[in-house]
């Protein structure tokens, strides 16, 4: 699967230690994210993160653009609802087209641990029923 990480500048060490608790699982798919969110996610985890621009020069329209295409399977959008900041990802088109296109996002760790244990168990392959031209 590809899983695109995108977080919130206050997220970016929540980001990095749930992606140190769930490496194992991490490690067995494509991971890309935004610039610094990457950076740092990787040189922590030592995953192979494909790494965009950073959010404030467009990183997060760039994994829009994936998830456009259907080349995004899951979101981890780990965001600060009470103190975003210009320059941050745009939140609602990413979540607009994770509706559109119907990939699974997670916006906060709870969900984003329900998702990773859907995903290690193989509960989202539904995808491939859903959209079969991937």
């Amino acid at each position: 699967m590809n899983i695109a990480l995108i977080a919130h500048d206050s997220k970016k060490e929540l980001m990095t230690q749930f992606c140190i608790a769930y490496c194992g699982v991490l490690s067995r798919h494509n991971l890309c994210a935004t610039g610094t969110t990457g950076k740092i996610v990787a040189e922590a985890t030592g995953l192979q993160v494909f790494k965009f621009l950073s959010g404030q020069q467009g990183g997060a329209q760039q994994i829009a653009s994936r998830i456009a295409c259907n080349e995004i399977d899951l979101l981890l959008f780990f965001r600060d609802p009470i103190k975003v900041k210009p320059g941050e990802p745009d939140e609602a088109g990413l979540l607009r087209l994770c509706d559109v296109h119907n990939i699974p996002v997670a916006t906060n760790i709870a969900t984003a641990e329900a998702l990773i244990h859907a995903l290690e168990r193989g509960d989202l392959d539904w995808r491939d029923i859903v959209n079969p031209k991937r």
